[in-house]
């Protein structure tokens, strides 16, 4: 399937249309992630998150085959600051001003505040990969230069993608998570049976008492409902007040992804004396359960461990799913079966000036990471040994 040279620029999604969208990110190499799809990004963009007021300006890039179809597409952002991101990149800005350069605007391909992994150039089934790849890759660093921007970043791309994008030039950056994966459990049990007996006996005590305390409810497809939206949306508020300072999302965004996305919505309620207290907000993929936001009004002991960690474990085991994905952050996860594992993010710097301290650092710290990663499984792993 031969492309088209010129790579075209969408200032928002729609100027692509879902079908056109979706026919590249519903590649079945990408595993139903969500994140990806037209539904979710449309929905950042339609609710004011993902936009040029708030400092991600849409610059989604799209690549057409030689009967004019789309081919492959770029879901692109032009940042005039690094919030929303999960990949920091704060010190790098700092010191480039300091130095009199400029680090605002840069280009960022993404999925807008969402730390998970996911394919970030997104390629039609029928259409040969790296061509298509080579040509979006292009357009971004020529929309780079026209926009003066110190550089482009690619945040969370699968490790396959990120191993492409070191062999193009860019430096290469790891970090970590933590997941729980899916050993072919039957239940919760099975799972517990594979941890050691003192992790099986916080586990269950923990799970008792967080139960003990409230109802819970795991709501997806039709049982979500407004109401459900209007409680959730003040846990969130809540707790992203106290540890950002500024929520990235609004209220009309949940709206949509209820409308649009229902289906793909696993959230998980909390109720005590008839109330909503706290909740836990997953989306659910092909193969995988991604936990993303959390809050409460109310403090119940263990309660952030049942809804998050302990009823996602359980859903995705009963739905056949091979991992949960937690989103970022948090060592106390490994104690919850969550081990670590690596993401990625690839860095193009502009000027040479500061290109190569970033790329000497990236390299110390990748090192770093992997020793770490290793380090933390071993001391720390809940299960049994061998």
């Amino acid at each position: 399937m031969s492309l088209r040279p010129a790579v075209r620029v969408a200032r928002r999604i729609s100027e692509i249309g879902r079908e056109a969208w979706d026919a590249c990110a519903d590649n079945p190499a990408y595993l139903g992630n969500p994140f990806v799809r037209f539904d979710f990004l449309d929905a950042l963009e339609a609710a004011g998150c993902a936009a040029e007021s708030a400092g991600w300006g849409p610059q989604h890039l799209a690549v057409d085959d030689a009967e004019g179809r789309v081919a492959a597409v770029m879901p692109l952002y032009l940042k005039g600051h690094s919030q929303g991101e999960y990949v920091f990149d704060h010190a790098w800005a700092e010191a480039y001003e300091r130095a009199g350069g400029r680090y605002y605007p840069k280009l960022l391909g993404a999925a807008p505040f969402t730390p998970a992994t996911g394919p970030r150039l997104l390629v039609r089934p029928d259409v040969a990969a790296d061509e298509a790849r080579a040509l979006l890759l292009r357009g971004a660093l020529a929309l780079g230069e026209r926009f003066g921007a110190s550089g482009l970043h690619v945040n969370f791309p699968t490790e396959e993608e990120w191993r492409w994008l070191g062999s193009q030039g860019l430096g290469l950056r790891e970090g970590r998570q933590y997941h729980w994966e899916n050993r072919g459990y039957a239940d919760f049990n099975g799972f517990l049976g594979a941890l050691s007996s003192g992790r099986r006996k916080t586990i269950r005590r923990e799970r008792r008492e967080a139960q003990g305390a409230v109802e819970i409810a795991c709501l997806t497809g039709a049982d979500l409902t407004e109401a459900h939206w209007d409680a959730f949306f003040g846990f969130y508020m809540d707790t992203g007040s106290r540890k950002w300072g500024q929520p990235y999302l609004t209220r009309r965004f949940f709206s949509l992804l209820g409308e649009r996305m229902a289906d793909r919505v696993l959230l998980v309620m909390a109720r005590r004396d008839g109330r909503w207290i706290a909740g836990a907000l997953n989306l659910i993929g092909g193969d995988c359960l991604y936990g993303r936001h959390w809050g409460c009004c109310e403090d119940v002991p263990f309660l952030h461990f049942e809804l998050c960690y302990y009823q996602a474990i359980e859903w995705a085991i009963g739905w056949g799913l091979a991992r949960v994905e937690a989103g970022a952050q948090g060592e106390h996860k490994i104690a919850r079966g969550y081990l670590p594992k690596p993401v990625y993010s690839a860095h193009h710097i502009a000027d040479p000036a500061l290109r190569a301290p970033v790329l000497r650092f990236l390299a110390e710290e990748r090192g770093a990471v992997e020793a770490e990663l290793e380090w933390l499984e071993e001391a720390y792993s809940p299960f049994k040994a061998g």
